[in-house]
Parts: structure tokens; C-alpha cells; sequence
């Protein structure tokens, strides 16, 4: 099958994010929105580096403790250290993970860098988050959804306008999976003037990107039962021990679907 091209004359959220965590795998267009993010809402970074840090927290959890076996990475982005897979596998080598994103280049590195253990499986699914049975349809080569699944949706939810399409979204997605799976989402929010800001800087930069309350957020996760320490902006989950993280404009949660 024909990779589709690259468009090198729009930002990607991808690209612009793997910049701003001083990534190589972005262009010109990509940058200068970074540099206008960063000069919008000079945490930007620090709020990027929050999400992987709580994306690798959370996959170590439900691997090592909570016994999942199979994550569904929706909005993957490029690939850096502490992927998904290779985060799951360290804990339970036979996790099985599929990885689901739209960009050409996230797809294009995902199939050359991330490679399975032996004993699980990696699988990769070309798919918008506005199109929740696609990815199940694809996902469920790979994984049993009869069984349960960690759903991580880390920055992706701000790409969909609408929050009820948001929410409707995640609901058809958890829908989707058995009693016993997660879902694991940090989204940013709007809860600074900076903050408001980045967003007007992302909308004027070609890269629109919805920010939420935390009350939004928190919906996304009704009907779910929190994990400790409930729903808490991202640099403040679980953080290491020592003077309290400061509490950025990103917010994050995981919920048990009984």
C-alpha cells in the first residue's frame, strides 16, 4: 500500500510536539509554531513532558498491577522513549499494542522503530479519532476486544471541535470493550490566560486545538471508577516524592469501566 505524502506546509500535532520535547522529526512549519507556542505559553514544553511522563505511570499500573494485557494507543504521536510497548512489555512481555494515528510520518516511524517483544505483538492503524469503528474494526486484528483494554488518549481529544462529539467518541469507544478495561486520558485545558492563548496561537497557526475545563474533562470518565488520585492536572499524578510539582494547564485521569 501507497504511504500517503507528507505535507510539509502545514504544522502536525505530532511534529510540533516531538519539537517542543527537542525531537528531531519536524519541519519549518512545525518549529515556527512551536516557537509561537512557547512564546504564547512558556510552559508548553513542560506540559508536553508531563504527558509522557503520566502516559508511561499509567502503562506501567495497568501492566504491572492491574494485569492488562492489551492498549489501545489512540493519538500515538512520534515515536521517543517510553513507548507504549515497550513500557507494557517491560512489565508483561506478552502485552499485545496497537498504536493508532493519522500522520504519515507517525506511521512511517512507528512501523520502522517499534518493535515488538517476541513474546507480545505491535500493530499500527492508520485512523482519525473521529472515526472510533474504524480503529475498533482495524484494532480488532490484533486485539480481543472481549477481553479488557487500556484505552490511552493522550492530547487528542483537543482535535475534536465539539465536545459532545467528543464525549460520544470516548463513550462508543468504551462501549466497545469489556468490564475490567481503562481509560487514560490527559488533554489540556483552559485554565490559565497563557493556556488561552497557545490556543489562539494553535488557531491562527493552521493547528486548531480545542482546550477544556477540567469539569470537561472529568466527563469524559462518567460511569468509570477513578483511580487515586482522581482526576488531577498531569504533572500531579503520582508525582515523586519531594515539594509538590506546579500544577500546569493539563489535566488527566484513570477510570475502571466496571
Amino acid at each position: 500500500m501507497t504511504e500517503p505524502a507528507i505535507d510539509t506546509t502545514r504544522p502536525s500535532s505530532a511534529r510540533v510536539w516531538n519539537y517542543l520535547l527537542g525531537g528531531k522529526d519536524n519541519f519549518d512549519v512545525d518549529r515556527e509554531l512551536g516557537e509561537a507556542l512557547r512564546s504564547a505559553n512558556p510552559a508548553i514544553a513542560a506540559v508536553a513532558q508531563a504527558q509522557r511522563r503520566f502516559l508511561a505511570q499509567a502503562v506501567t499500573l495497568l501492566a504491572a498491577e492491574r494485569g492488562v494485557r492489551q492498549f489501545l494507543d489512540i493519538g500515538t504521536g512520534l515515536p521517543t522513549a517510553d513507548n507504549t510497548h515497550q513500557v507494557a512489555q517491560r512489565a508483561a512481555p506478552d502485552a499485545r499494542v496497537v498504536y493508532v494515528d493519522n500522520d504519515p510520518l507517525v506511521l512511517a516511524h512507528a512501523r520502522a522503530l517499534l518493535t515488538s517483544s517476541p513474546e507480545g505483538t505491535t500493530s499500527y492503524v492508520d485512523a482519525d479519532v473521529e472515526n472510533p469503528e474504524r480503529i475498533l474494526t482495524e484494532a480488532a486484528r490484533t486485539l480481543d476486544l472481549g477481553r479488557p483494554v487500556a484505552l490511552t488518549m493522550i492530547g487528542i481529544l483537543g482535535n475534536v471541535a465539539d465536545y459532545a462529539e467528543a464525549r460520544s467518541i470516548v463513550g462508543r469507544l468504551l462501549a466497545a470493550v469489556p468490564s475490567g478495561s481503562y481509560l487514560v486520558v490527559s488533554d489540556g485545558t483552559s485554565t490559565s490566560v497563557r493556556s488561552v492563548e497557545s490556543q489562539r496561537v494553535a488557531d491562527e497557526g493552521g493547528h486548531p486545538y480545542k482546550l477544556r475545563t477540567p469539569e470537561q474533562i472529568g466527563g469524559y470518565f462518567e460511569g468509570l471508577e477513578l483511580l487515586d488520585p482522581g482526576l488531577v492536572p498531569t504533572s500531579r499524578w503520582r508525582p515523586e516524592p519531594g515539594p509538590e510539582p506546579e500544577a500546569l494547564d493539563v489535566y488527566c485521569a484513570v477510570g475502571l469501566k466496571p
